[in-house]
C-alpha cells in the first residue's frame, strides 16, 4: 500500500497516457476524490495540462472532484425506482440535509449522489448508504434513518 499520492503516481512509468486512467483511479482510491492538487501532480507526471486531465476525468462517472461524506447516500433513479417515486425521497433528503445531489454537508457527515441504477429493481424505490440498501423507501422514513446515522457517529 502506498503512503502518498506521489508514490502512487510514481509507480506509473509509462507516461504516454496508457496508464493515465489507472493513475487517476488509484489516486482517487487513496485520497477519496481527485483534488486540484492531485490533478496538478498527475498532469506534471504525464506532461499534460491540468485542464486536460480534468477533461479526461470528468468524462467518466466514476471520478469525483469533491470529498464524499462519511455517510454517502446513493439514490436510485432507474426506471423502477423512478416509477416508484424516488424523486420525493431525494427531495426529502435534500430538504433535511440542506444540500443537493452531488454535494456534501458542511460537517462532512453526509453526501448525496443520484445514480442511474443500483441494480435492485425489485426493492424499488431504493437508496444505498455506504453500500447498505434500504428497500421500499418512503419520504417519511428518511428523518429516522438520518437520525440513526448521526447517533452511530457520536
Amino acid at each position: 500500500m502506498a503512503d502518498s499520492i506521489d508514490e502512487i503516481i510514481g509507480k506509473y512509468s509509462n507516461t504516454n497516457r496508457n496508464d493515465l486512467l489507472d493513475a487517476l483511479q488509484d489516486t482517487q482510491d487513496f485520497a477519496g476524490y481527485l483534488s486540484e492538487e492531485v490533478i496538478t501532480k498527475i498532469g506534471k507526471h504525464f506532461n499534460l495540462a491540468s485542464a486536460k486531465i480534468y477533461g479526461i476525468a470528468s468524462f467518466y462517472d466514476q471520478f469525483r472532484f469533491l470529498p464524499q461524506g462519511k455517510f454517502h447516500i446513493k439514490i436510485c433513479n432507474g426506471t423502477a425506482c423512478h416509477l416508484s417515486e424516488s424523486k420525493p425521497i431525494q427531495k426529502e433528503l435534500e430538504k433535511l440535509l440542506k444540500i443537493k445531489a452531488g454535494q456534501t454537508t458542511r460537517d462532512g457527515l453526509f453526501s448525496i449522489e443520484e445514480v442511474a441504477c443500483l441494480g435492485s429493481c425489485g426493492l424499488a424505490p431504493v437508496i444505498a448508504i455506504n453500500g447498505e440498501f434500504y428497500p421500499s423507501m418512503k419520504p417519511a422514513e428518511i428523518r429516522d434513518i438520518l437520525d440513526n446515522l448521526k447517533k452511530s457517529d457520536a
